[in-house]
């Protein structure tokens, strides 16, 4: 199935392109997303106009496709 792009994965790489920080935490397959560092604004704006409008379902497929918090905590050790 490699090939497959969806759309969920273009909003994600945008995001990202656009300088991008927030990261995804997976805890017990519940998805959400953290912002601990400012972003550029047009990322921002880019994740207000464009993922925080996607329903649920939608939004959780782009978080999973952010950087996650335990990747970073992996990388760390």
């Amino acid at each position: 199935m490699q090939g497959i792009h969806t759309p969920h994965q273009d909003l994600a790489e945008r995001y990202l392109q656009l300088g991008g920080r927030r990261q995804a935490i997976i805890d017990d397959n519940k998805v959400s997303v953290r912002q601990w560092d400012d972003e550029p604004e047009e990322a921002d704006d880019f994740w207000r106009v464009h993922i925080e409008s996607l329903d649920e379902t939608s939004r959780r497929e782009v978080a999973l496709l952010l950087p996650s918090v335990s990747e970073e905590a992996d990388r760390e050790s």
